[in-house]
């Protein structure tokens, strides 16, 4: 779904999964320090947008979830997965309840499989799924932001900044009152820096929630059973994950980011030595310079000098070996 802020003035459009909202509109560093600073918004209306309503909504989602939900306040912001029968990540779901109805945005273009899941799901609960997409666009204001919210919009309130489901048809004249928008790539910077995992991008298919650090934010520990339960509580209580999330300082004297699957080495062995990992997201950051996040081999050494592809990179624990 192409978004109309792709016609205010400088927009460059965002490309693969991200398409249909802006990169950046004309200045990296100026959007990403405009977020820093608490002002503007981020365009995320390429989200999928899924609600759930029914008396049975809290207690039926959290027979399904990662996530302890049964007794959720409304308001409270939180996030969850579904996993796969072998503990695999499949979806990650981003919540709020506001008392009537869940409210839900997740990787552009993952809704429908997971509306299928959830319906498949239903039994004799008294729930209703839908994909409001169509009629709903994700609007991200940063952490710091004390833009107004316009009156009924529903707001996910997080350390990170307000997700808002803002109705789409109101997308460009909020966008001509809150300014000045800052494009995806700014946004991705800042989820870099704070090491946060993205579905699709940190993960693949044989990603388990301990390896990106989302035990805890995502996966709650002391609930009842749930597709996948065993394998986190394996994992958990008996041994470790056989990768772990990392933070990369880049190399700034290279002119090209390493693009996600490049694979990353020990800086002795050079780009011929064993692959201990791959890049999953770089980016440029205003004050950091380059970099990345990825998955490496949960045995390599935390102080270890690394590349990636070729170049030099240095390391920050994010998941615990």
């Amino acid at each position: 779904m192409k978004s109309p802020l792709l016609s205010l003035p400088g927009a460059v459009p965002a490309e693969g999964v991200d398409e249909g909202v802006a990169a950046h509109y004309g200045d990296l560093f100026r959007e990403q320090r405009a977020l820093a600073d608490g002002t503007g918004f981020v365009d995320l209306s390429h989200r999928g947008v899924v609600t759930v309503t029914g008396s049975d909504r809290l207690s039926w989602l959290h027979l399904l979830l990662t996530q302890h939900i049964s007794e959720l306040p409304a308001g409270q912001a939180t996030e969850a997965l579904i996993l796969s029968a072998n503990g695999h990540i499949e979806h990650a779901l981003y919540l709020v309840d506001d008392g009537e109805t869940i409210w839900a945005h997740v990787e552009p273009g993952t809704q429908d499989a997971l509306i299928a899941y959830l319906e498949s799901m239903k039994f004799f609960y008294r729930v209703e799924v839908a994909d409001r997409t169509d009629e709903f666009a994700v609007v991200h204001l940063p952490a710091g932001s004390i833009a107004p919210v316009p009156e009924g919009v529903v707001v996910r309130e997080t350390a990170h900044g307000r997700d808002l489901f803002l109705p789409r048809a109101g997308l460009e004249a909020y966008a001509a009152d809150h300014g000045p928008a800052a494009g995806l790539l700014a946004y991705e910077a800042l989820r870099v820096e704070s090491h946060r995992p993205r579905l699709g991008f940190e993960t693949d298919h044989r990603t388990i929630p301990h390896e990106l650090g989302w035990i805890g934010t995502a996966v709650h520990l002391q609930k009842g059973c749930y597709r996948g339960q065993e394998t986190v509580a394996r994992v958990q209580n008996l041994g470790k994950p056989p990768r772990r999330l990392v933070f990369l300082h880049l190399d700034g004297s290279d002119v090209h980011l390493p693009v996600a699957g490049t694979p990353v080495h020990l800086a002795s062995e050079g780009a011929e030595g064993r692959k201990l990992g791959f890049v999953t997201t770089s980016a440029r950051h205003h004050e950091l310079g380059p970099i990345a996040l990825a998955l490496v081999k949960r045995n390599v050494p935390v102080d270890a000098e690394l590349v990636a592809g070729d170049t030099a990179a240095a390391q920050e624990v994010v998941v615990e070996p």
